[in-house]
C-alpha cells in the first residue's frame, strides 16, 4: 500500500489524479497532499478567474462546471503540468552570490 501511495505521489500526473483532486474540492475536503496542492496550485495558473479563490470557492467553480468543460479543464491542466515538468511544491533556493570575474 506504501508503495502505491508513493506512485501516486511521484509519478505522471494522471487525469485521475486531477479528477481526484477536484472531487476533494468540490466536497470541500480540508486535507490534500502535497502533490494535490501542487495540482491546486496549477490550477490556479492555468485559470486565472480562480487564480485568488479559496478552496471552498475553487469547488464552488468546478461544481458550476459542465461535463464539456470539466474535460477540457482536466486535459488542459495535465497538458499544463506536464509543460511545468514537475507538481513538486518549490523549494526556497538559497541564493549563492556570484563570483566577480577577474
Amino acid at each position: 500500500m506504501r508503495r502505491a501511495f508513493k506512485e501516486m505521489e511521484e509519478g505522471p500526473v494522471t487525469e485521475m489524479a486531477i479528477v481526484n483532486t477536484f472531487t476533494k474540492l468540490i466536497f470541500g475536503d480540508e486535507y490534500y497532499t502535497p502533490r494535490e496542492q501542487a495540482i491546486i496550485d496549477a490550477f490556479r495558473t492555468l485559470e486565472i478567474t480562480v487564480a485568488r479563490d479559496s478552496r471552498a470557492e475553487m469547488g464552488e467553480y468546478l461544481r458550476n462546471l459542465g461535463v464539456r468543460e470539466m474535460i477540457q479543464l482536466v486535459s488542459g491542466l495535465q497538458q499544463h503540468i506536464s509543460d511545468r515538468g514537475s507538481t513538486r511544491p518549490r523549494v526556497a533556493q538559497k541564493k549563492v552570490p556570484h563570483s566577480p570575474r577577474a
